[in-house]
C-alpha cells in the first residue's frame, strides 16, 4: 500500500501545483491576459487527453519482466521532474513567444505525466480482484497524492514569499520530489507488478473501442460521474487562490497557506470515505460527501470580504469553509476510481489500460473545458491581469462583474455539477458491493 501510494505522489504534486498556481502564474508572473491563459490551459489539457488512448494502448501491449506498466513509469520519471521544473520559468520575449514556450513545455510535461499516471492507475485493477483491497489501493493512491500536494503547497508558501521569482524555485523543488517519488514507487511495486493480472493484448481499432465503451453501461455511469465531479473540482481549484485574494481580500501570502486546509481536509476525507464505502457502500459514501461539498459551495457564494484591519478570527469562517470543500471533494478522488474496476470487470476481456485511458482522457478534456470557461468568463467580465507580482498573486481592485464570475465559479457552478453527478449514479447496482470478495 505504501509503494502504491507513492505512485501518485509525483503526478499528484504536479496536479496540485499546476491546478492552484498555473493560472495565477500566467496572469501575474508571466503577464499573459486571462483569455490567453485560459486558452493555453485548454490547449495543454487537449494534448494531455489526446495522448491518453495512445499511451494506454501501448502500455497494454508492452512486454517486460516487470509487467507492462512499470517500464513506462520508470522511463518517464526524470522527464516528469525536469519538465515540471521548467514550466515555471518566464522566458524573454513578447506574449506570443512566451505562449509558444509554454505550449512546447506543456507537451513534454503532459506526455511524461500520462506515461506515469495512466499505467500506474491501471495497476489498481490488476494488482487484486478484491473490491475492498481495490478501494484501499485507491485510498492509498490519493492519500499519497494529497500528502505530496500538501508538500507542494508548503514549498509554494515559502518559495513565493520572495515574490514572483519564487515560482522558479518552487518548480525546481517540486520537480525533484516528483521524479524521486515515482522512482521509489517503481522499486517498491516491482515484485507485485510481475504477478499482477496481465491485459489481454488484443489489438482493437478505435471504432471497436468506442463500441465497447458504449456497450458498457457501468463504465458510462462512472465516466459521467467522474467528468461532472472533476469539472467542479478543477474549476474550484483554479479559482481558489483568486477567490481568496480578489473576492475575500485575504493577503496573498496567507492565502497560499490557507490552501493547505483543503488538502488536510481532503486527506481526512479519503480515510473517512474509504471506511464508509467498505461498510455501507460507495454510493452512500458518495451521497454523504457530495452533500457536504454542495453545502460548502453554496456557502462560498454568500461569504463576505474580510474587513480591513480585521484580526485573525476573521479567517476562521474562511478556513472552515475551505475544509468543508476538501472533505466533500475528496469523494471526487476516491469514489469514481474505486468504481472503475467494477466497470472493467463487466467487460469479459478486462482491458484495464483501455478503460483507464478513456477515463483519464475524459478527465483531461473536461479540465481543459473548465480552464477555457473560467478564462473566458474572466475576460468577458473585465478581469485585470498584471505584468509583475510580489508573491503568488497581487490584489487588484476588480470590476464587480469579474467578482460575480469568480463567485459563480467557486460556488453555484460546482454545486450544480456535483448534484448532476448524484443523478447519474442513481441506478448504480452498489447494493452489497462493499461486501464482495473475489
Amino acid at each position: 500500500m505504501f509503494s502504491y501510494g507513492l505512485g501518485d505522489a509525483g503526478t499528484g504534486l504536479a496536479a496540485t501545483t499546476l491546478g492552484f498556481y498555473l493560472f495565477p502564474f500566467f496572469t501575474c508572473a508571466a503577464g499573459l491576459p486571462a483569455f490567453i491563459a485560459g486558452s493555453l490551459l485548454t490547449v495543454i489539457k487537449i494534448w494531455d487527453g489526446v495522448n491518453d488512448p495512445l499511451i494506454g494502448w501501448m502500455s497494454d501491449h508492452t512486454k517486460s519482466r516487470w509487467g507492462p506498466r512499470l517500464p513506462w513509469m520508470l522511463g518517464a520519471a526524470l522527464p516528469l521532474g525536469i519538465s515540471l521544473a521548467a514550466m515555471w520559468w518566464v522566458p524573454e520575449g513578447d506574449i506570443s513567444q512566451r505562449t509558444l514556450y509554454y505550449v512546447l513545455m506543456a507537451i513534454l510535461l503532459m506526455t511524461a505525466y500520462t506515461s506515469v499516471n495512466l499505467p500506474f492507475a491501471a495497476l489498481s485493477t490488476e494488482l487484486s480482484p478484491d473490491t475492498a483491497i481495490r478501494t484501499r489501493l485507491n485510498a492509498a493512491r490519493f492519500t499519497g497524492s494529497i500528502i505530496s500536494g500538501t508538500m507542494g503547497l508548503l514549498v509554494a508558501f515559502f518559495a513565493l514569499r520572495e515574490g514572483g521569482g519564487g515560482y522558479v524555485l518552487m518548480g525546481q523543488i517540486t520537480g525533484t520530489i516528483a521524479a524521486i517519488a515515482t522512482l521509489l514507487c517503481c522499486w517498491g511495486l516491482a515484485p507485485y507488478a510481475k504477478k499482477a493480472q496481465q491485459p489481454s493484448g488484443n489489438k482493437e481499432p478505435l471504432r471497436k473501442q468506442l463500441h465497447r465503451i458504449r456497450s458498457n453501461s457501468r463504465f458510462l455511469m462512472v465516466l459521467g460521474l467522474y467528468l461532472l465531479l472533476w469539472f467542479g473540482l478543477q474549476l474550484m481549484q483554479v479559482v481558489a487562490l483568486i477567490w481568496l485574494v480578489q473576492v475575500i481580500h485575504v493577503p496573498a501570502s496567507i492565502a497560499t497557506l490557507l490552501l493547505l486546509a483543503f488538502n488536510i481536509a481532503a486527506l481526512i476525507g479519503l480515510q473517512l470515505w474509504s471506511v464508509l464505502s467498505n461498510r455501507h457502500g460507495r454510493i452512500k459514501a458518495l451521497g454523504w460527501g457530495s452533500s457536504i461539498w454542495i453545502t460548502a459551495c453554496l456557502l462560498s457564494m454568500a461569504l463576505s470580504p474580510i474587513a480591513e484591519n480585521s484580526g485573525r478570527n476573521a479567517l476562521i469562517p474562511v478556513v472552515t469553509l475551505i475544509m468543508l470543500v476538501g472533505l466533500g471533494a475528496s469523494t471526487a478522488y476516491l469514489i469514481p476510481w474505486s468504481l472503475l474496476p467494477d466497470a472493467i470487470d463487466a467487460d469479459p476481456t478486462h482491458p484495464a489500460g483501455l478503460y483507464t485511458a478513456w477515463m483519464v482522457f475524459g478527465q483531461k478534456l473536461i479540465i481543459g473545458l473548465s480552464m477555457s470557461v473560467f478564462g473566458t468568463l474572466l475576460s468577458l467580465t473585465g478581469y485585470i491581469s498584471t505584468k509583475s507580482c510580489d508573491g503568488a498573486l497581487n490584489f487588484i481592485e476588480q470590476p464587480q462583474t469579474a467578482l460575480i464570475a469568480i463567485r459563480l465559479c467557486m460556488g453555484l457552478i460546482p454545486a450544480v455539477l456535483v448534484g448532476l453527478g448524484l443523478v447519474v449514479m442513481r441506478r448504480w447496482p452498489d447494493r452489497g458491493a462493499h461486501m464482495q470478495r473475489a
